[in-house]
């Protein structure tokens, strides 16, 4: 079907995918599936990555591991039908030759290779049985009008049944469209941001990330315009930015109760601790008191450092509510954190006769109806658990405050579930979202702009400096004579390992294998075993016998990661460490330095360790900052990394990198103040090109 063209100038948005030539139902079907509906969806799909096919390589000048376009003529054609099915061929030229293998025996394939042609084909090299190979390549037959292309190849992300060509094909004509639009048509930004901050022209930025004539025009700036790479990544971290304000402002029209403290509950509570709060747990507290008695909903953010304290203010933040006689939840992206919890608030709240039940999937029959029963009727103030809370046969009386401990594991959906429980008539239930893993202040401007940050920036008083060593894994004899004579004091030790089972393709000790190992080395200790597919009740059993001192090595996953607290643990060894990033290394060994003993933490690595992964271990091993090990990680990473890819619920940037663009960050956070201000009719555009439909995470 012909595009149609209702004014000179339609609307991208306007011109449907089923329009352009060549799609189809099923073409359709596979473009939702990456959410592509519109000619402008189509045209902000950008490339992964290009290929270069600007030259020819020379057949003579091929080593394996190189992406290259090879032209030559097709000879010696074989079809194997023994073993795995293929053909192979010889691709000839003046200088030299090169094999193309080939596993899908099609007819129209076996007669474009029999018929003697020249043909070019763009693949990787590899060495195979009878030397270099490339292995299904792109092929094309050429004439002596063939041209090359004068531009770089662009590789979109794609899926399940929608070829890479078909997908350009699509974004192509899109392109001779905008190719035919006026610059200021396409604009969304108004004239004055345009000018202030020299953008350039957005169809410019378009155009050239889809067909840049070589590598240099993609990060390049145009005099002082910026690149069409930040041109884009501005105007998308405007629109992120707009949206998270325009959450803000949505969530602070709502109402929610006020919670004061009524009774002298909190200062029961605080009489009761063996030890003072900090300064910054007493800042922390009285920021979330300032919020709680308004009726707007609180939705605040608590960094700290591990071992900072952020529990014991949650649990200050709890007896506010459970004071109003209001139900608490509080949810944990693990069972291990969640149980972890649950007895250290049971610890807390019982002698101050506050009803307390934990709920995780695990929790079944009689156990599971009785506790359900307790959260109806109000009877339990505070519920502890996993994403089991937010479940549908779960009801609440009076759910008047959230707590979400390491909130960045949980998807904005789970986050939404549970608000939705809480939310009656009148009220939204407050939130309180606590993280160990510290967000880089660049993190944090990026995608907290809708909440409220209090960071907890000291550790109580008696925690011991941590020793961070550095060890190849070749000095195991060593480390085992280190691990005799800290067990024979009484002290017990970690042994972290990251993976569970073998794999063919890491060579990296699992944590079965460590287990027998080291049992067959220490046999004079008491060891265990715990990983994230043991059953909940085996967890608890092996964790507890760890906590009561049954056990001096414990070897585990990263299971135990967060929320573990033993004391009598002075030692954390970390096999591959290489393999993990500062955060996460940072949290690993926060779980030991708890007690009055001087304690270590021990890297061992795989030789030989790359640039990176030395850079990232000598960072830990000169700090204990999880601020500044966290930007380092930002830098060495990326913000993907830091939060956990794909499972932090937070929206992807699809141009902006803030470990590349963090400098553009004030700029995009300016002009968003001045849309939202003074150019108010363009924000629901901008937000609608940029987040599209993924809009609905914003509600959370």
């Amino acid at each position: 079907m012909p595009i149609a063209t209702a004014s000179p100038y339609t609307p991208l948005t306007e011109i449907a995918v089923s329009q352009l030539r060549g799609v189809g139902k099923q073409t359709q079907i596979q473009l939702a599936r990456l959410n592509l509906y519109t000619a402008e969806d189509l045209l902000f799909h950008l490339p992964l990555r290009y290929q270069d096919r600007r030259k020819l390589t020379p057949l003579n000048q091929l080593f394996t591991g190189m992406e290259c376009l090879v032209e030559g003529q097709v000879q010696q054609l074989h079809v194997h039908r023994t073993g795995r099915r293929s053909i192979t061929c010889q691709l000839n030229s003046t200088q030299g030759y090169l094999t193309l293998r080939f596993f899908h025996l099609s007819g129209h394939l076996q007669q474009q290779l029999r018929t003697p042609k020249n043909i070019r084909c763009f693949g990787e090299i590899r060495m195979g049985i009878h030397g270099l190979e490339m292995v299904h390549p792109e092929i094309q037959i050429v004439t002596q009008t063939t041209e090359l292309p004068q531009q770089l190849t662009p590789i979109y992300p794609t899926t399940e049944g929608l070829h890479q060509s078909r997908l350009q094909h699509c974004i192509q004509q899109v392109l001779e469209l905008l190719a035919k639009i006026p610059d200021d048509f396409y604009e969304i930004l108004p004239k004055k941001i345009i000018s202030l901050f020299q953008l350039g022209s957005l169809k410019d930025a378009l155009l050239t990330l889809h067909q840049p004539k070589n590598f240099q025009e993609l990060t390049q700036s145009c005099g002082k315009s910026p690149s069409p790479l930040a041109r884009l990544a501005i105007e998308e971290w405007m629109a992120h930015h707009l949206s998270l304000l325009q959450l803000r402002a949505e969530t602070k029209k709502q109402k929610a109760q006020p919670l004061f403290a009524q009774t002298e509950l909190l200062t029961q509570f605080i009489k009761q601790l063996p030890f003072q709060l900090t300064h910054a747990q007493q800042r922390a507290f009285k920021d979330i008191e300032k919020d709680l008695a308004t009726t707007q909903p609180m939705l605040r953010l608590i960094q700290g450092d591990v071992g900072s304290g952020k529990t014991l203010v949650a649990a200050l933040t709890a007896l506010l509510a459970v004071d109003n006689q209001q139900q608490v939840a509080l949810m944990a992206p693990t069972e291990i954190l969640a149980e972890q919890l649950f007895l250290q608030f049971h610890r807390w709240f019982v002698p101050l006769n506050i009803p307390i039940v934990w709920l995780t999937g695990k929790i079944k029959g009689q156990q599971r109806t009785a506790t359900l029963e307790k959260i109806a009727s109000g009877e339990a103030k505070m519920i502890v658990g996993t994403h089991a809370l937010f479940q549908e046969t779960v009801l609440y009386k009076s759910l008047s405050l959230i707590i979400i401990d390491e909130q960045h594991r949980f998807g904005v959906e789970q986050r939404l579930s549970l608000r939705k429980k809480g939310a009656d008539i009148q009220n939204l239930p407050h939130q309180l979202m606590m993280t160990a893993t510290p967000i880089p202040r660049t993190l944090a401007m990026a995608l907290y702009v809708d909440l409220d940050v209090s960071v907890i920036d000291e550790l109580p008083p008696g925690r011991q400096p941590i020793t961070t060593l550095v060890m190849p894994e070749t000095r195991r004899a060593e480390l085992m004579e280190r691990i005799k004579k800290i067990c024979a004091e009484g002290k017990q030790v970690y042994w972290v390992c990251t993976l569970i089972e073998a794999s063919d393709t890491l060579t990296y000790e699992t944590a079965n294998h460590t287990y027998e190992q080291l049992q067959r080395t220490l046999p004079q200790l008491r060891i265990g075993l715990i990983h994230g597919q043991l059953k909940s009740p085996q967890k608890a059993e092996i964790m507890e016998a760890f906590k009561v001192g049954s056990i001096d090595l414990l070897v585990s996953t990263t299971v135990i990661e967060v929320g573990v607290d033993v004391p009598n643990a002075i030692c954390m060894i970390i096999e591959n460490s290489e393999r993990l990033g500062l955060a996460q290394l940072h949290q690993l060994r926060g779980r030991v330095g708890r007690g009055k003993d001087a304690s270590y933490c021990i890297l061992l690595y795989q030789i030989p360790l790359s640039f990176v992964g030395k850079q990232r271990l000598g960072f830990l091993k000169e700090s204990s900052d999880g601020f500044y090990l966290a930007e380092k990680d930002l830098e060495l990473r990326g913000a993907g990394e830091i939060l956990g890819t794909r499972q932090t619920g937070e929206l992807a940037f699809r141009v902006a990198e803030l470990a590349r663009d963090q400098a553009l960050l004030p700029l995009a956070k300016q002009g968003a103040e001045i849309l939202l201000a003074e150019f108010p009719e363009h924000t629901k555009a901008l937000i609608r090109r940029w987040l599209g439909y993924k809009q609905a995470y914003l509600l959370a």
